[in-house]
This record gives C-alpha cells, structure tokens and sequence, in this order.
C-alpha cells in the first residue's frame, strides 16, 4: 500500500511567533542551493520528482515539504531556554546516537546550557515518573556505543494536561520527542495543548522505528542495523538447513504490520527461499499454498529457507490477541505457528524434515546502530535542535529524497506507510527467492510457472 499522497495545505509549518535572536552557530549567509551554509527561508523539496511524459505539475503547484536546516535567525534565546529530551517505545538502534548528537547541538553549538533528560518515556513527564536527568557532556559521553536508551522507555499514553503541566511548571521551551507513530501522536497532542494554554513551547520529532514504517520518511534510524543483524541470523538458517537431509532454517523478524525488515533482509542475503510479510496474504494449505511450495522445494532441492515477519499471516491464527499500553494490536505467533505446522506436515508426507527456529527480535533491537545508522542519526537529531531553535513546532524531521525536511506531525500521523505488493522491493524479493507472486492460486501462466525452481 502507497502512501496517501498528502495536499499542499497538510504541510504547512506551526511556528511559535517571528524569529528575533541571530543564531549563534557560525556558518556562512544563506545561499540557495549551497550546502554547509544556513538554510533559506521557502526551499521546498518537492513530493514527487518524478514527471509523467508530455506533462507534469508546475513547480508553483507541487506538494512539497520545506527543507530542513539552521536558520539565521532563530526563535529562542540560547542563554534564556531549557531544553528536554524523551524517547518513547520500544527499543532501537540508535536512540542513544540521537540524545548524544541533539545533546551536543544543543549545547556546544546554540549555547542552551540547561538540557533535561527525561526517564521511562512519557510517564517522565508526570509527577509519578522519575526525576529528569539533567544532561552534562560527561553523561553522554559514550552512549553512542551503547544499544537502547540512557533514559529508559516506556510504552503508553499520558494524561495530556499532565503532561504539559509538568513541562510548564518546570520551565521547558523545548521538547524533543524521539519515537514511533504512537509518540508521535503524543507530541502532537502537547503541542496543540500548550498551544490552548498560549505557551511558547517548541514540540519536534524526531522518527524511531525499526520496521521503517514511519510515513514520509524514506529510511529511519535502526533500520539499516537491523538488516545487517537479520542477515547474519539468516546466514546461520541457511548453515544449519544445508547441514542436514531435508533442512528448514526458519527465521521470524519484527515487522508488525510492514515487511521492510523481512524484505530487504531477505535481499541482503541472497539465500532466503520463501519470505512472507504482512502486506501479502498467503494460504497455508491447499495446492499452491506455503506448505505445498516447501514440499516441492524440499523433495527438488533438500533443504529451505524461510523468512516470516511478525505480522504476517495473521488471518491464519484466528486474529489478533487484544492491544498493549501502545494500542499496538497484540499478534498471534505466526514463527512458532509455521514451526508446528511445518513439522506435521512434513511428518504427514513422509519427508524428515529437521527445523531449526530462530527468533531474533530483541538481540537484533538491542544493539548498538551500525555505520550507516550512526551517520542517520547524527543528521536526524542535529535538525530536530535546529527546527526548534528555529521556534517551529508540532514538526517532525522527515527524511524525502535524500534530503531532510519538516513534516507536520498530523501528516505523518493519519497516514501508513507499507511495503508495496506492486513495487520495486517486493518485486526483487520475488526475484531473489523465486517463490510465486501468490501463494494459494498456484496460477500456471506461460512463462511464469507458479513454483520457480531455486538458483541455489
């Protein structure tokens, strides 16, 4: 499923009043098109870059989103403002990389001397949670090195007016909110509260997923550890089908309702026979189904295997199972499900199969973030501190084009953004392991027989 292309109206930028301050950061005059300067007022990054022959939107008329940066003249006074950070959900590589990077903006660059770090999410910011932290360059010294957070998380909604009591009473100008879909909702619901009550109060996300399902942003941070994780976990599934008769390495990764991790895991590493996500419907019996497309990968070549996400499959298991403290549905296990319906019905056919079962969801969430995620979230969390000192508010930092951008929370928070069944990615998946676009019709075509025989 695409994303709902979003109108021009949606993103359109909250912002706390005229900027008056000049920014103390020492970058050159701001030049339209050049880099490592200060960003210009009204550069825009367009939705789509993209143009249909013979025609296209006029430049005047495209949605776009407006560019991220550091501007010349800022909103808050830097001496004068109390900052604060907290991240929300689950855990995800990288979290720590964002408190250090937004920290030492904050503090080396702008000047703002009072950073708070709040404890277990958002039930920091009531009087039942812990006491901040106050943040100091010896605090976040080497947290980068370090997977989950060092502020703690937690999952679940707090009563907003609580909430935004506490960031008055306590002084904060600034919130940055680093987490998924459900924070997001929450920032979104501190802004609009604060702006009710008439605070100046700058509220920025800045966009935490491991399962890269965040909308208008094209990669979020964790995502790229994850894969190189679920790709060396893969590699021991296949090690261990190879190694004995009729082998199934069966692998369940996150991905409650998008694919992205069990897809582009199972491209990284070129030896994954059958990946199921959420986002395509399988049968598990019948001709054509799952089951019989591993038999005859199992009798053809004597080992397999077999990618599943957390989400997929769902329909198969009787539904889902009630919502925790995020109002994230709560999944039947589709892993341990396969696992046990593999090995019966390999038993029911004859064929001794041996499976080998690795769930590696919290190993691969725990870890500190690779290369490739340190450098996302060094970006990331520099222009959430811009945008706020900036005074914008109610805006996430999203990633479009290669180029980081304000979106307005709201956006980004009525919409879904899944792994197309018709697109590029899954498209290559299909390639890759060879298995048939549907599994269940087992549709025979010319040239597309419904089981392709594996390269491998």
């Amino acid at each position: 499923m695409a994303e709902i292309q979003p109108t021009r109206d949606e993103m359109e930028i909250r912002r706390l009043g005229k900027p008056i301050h000049p920014s103390p950061l020492d970058l050159p005059p701001a030049v339209p098109g050049a880099s490592g300067s200060f960003m210009p007022e009204g550069i825009r990054v367009r939705y789509r870059v993209d143009l249909a022959p013979g025609g296209g939107e006029h430049a005047e008329d495209a949605v776009s989103f407006e560019k991220a940066g550091p501007r010349e003249r800022i909103f808050f006074d830097p001496p004068a403002t109390r900052a604060a950070l907290v991240t929300c959900g689950g855990l995800c590589p990288g979290v720590n990389n964002v408190i250090r990077s937004a920290y030492y903006q904050l503090y080396h660059r702008y000047g703002v001397r009072d950073v708070l770090g709040i404890r277990y999410g958002f039930l920091g910011l009531t009087p039942d949670g812990p006491e901040p932290i106050p943040l100091t360059p010896r605090f976040v010294a080497g947290i980068h090195n370090l997977g989950g957070t060092a502020l703690g998380s937690s999952r679940g909604p707090q009563p907003i007016g609580r909430m935004v009591d506490f960031l008055e009473q306590r002084g904060i100008d600034i919130l940055l909110c680093v987490g998924g879909d459900g924070t997001q909702r929450g920032a979104h619901a501190i802004a609009e509260e604060a702006r009710a009550r008439g605070l100046a109060l700058s509220v920025v996300g800045v966009p935490k997923t491991i399962d890269n399902d965040i909308p208008f942003v094209w990669r979020s941070f964790g995502f790229f550890t994850a894969l190189e994780k679920a790709r060396e976990v893969i590699q021991g599934a296949h090690v261990e089908a190879c190694g004995t008769p009729y082998g199934v390495g069966l692998v369940k990764l996150m991905g409650r309702y998008a694919g992205f991790i069990a897809a582009g895991a199972t491209l990284a590493s070129q030896e994954v026979n059958f990946c199921l996500i959420p986002e395509v419907p399988f049968a598990l019996e019948g001709e054509g189904g799952f089951l019989d497309l591993l038999e005859r990968r199992l009798r053809e070549r004597g080992h397999a295997v077999v990618v599943v996400a957390e989400g997929a499959g769902q329909d198969l298991l009787g539904g889902v199972r009630g919502t925790d403290a995020s109002g994230n549905l709560k999944l039947a296990d589709i892993g341990v499900h396969l696992k046990e319906r593999i090995g019966a019905f390999c038993r029911e056919r004859g064929i001794p199969a041996s499976i080998k079962y690795f769930d590696p969801s919290y190993l691969i969430r725990s870890v500190p973030a690779n290369t490739a995620d340190s450098l996302l979230c060094d970006s990331m969390a520099r222009h959430a501190v811009h945008a706020a000192m900036a005074g914008h508010t109610d805006v996430l930092v999203g990633y479009w084009h290669n180029a980081y951008v304000h979106v307005p929370i709201p956006a980004v928070t009525r919409r879904t953004k899944r792994l197309e069944s018709d697109g590029g990615v899954w498209t290559a998946v299909l390639e890759a392991t060879g298995q048939p676009r549907q599994m269940g019709q087992a549709v025979e075509r010319p040239g597309h027989p419904a089981v392709v025989p594996s390269r491998r």
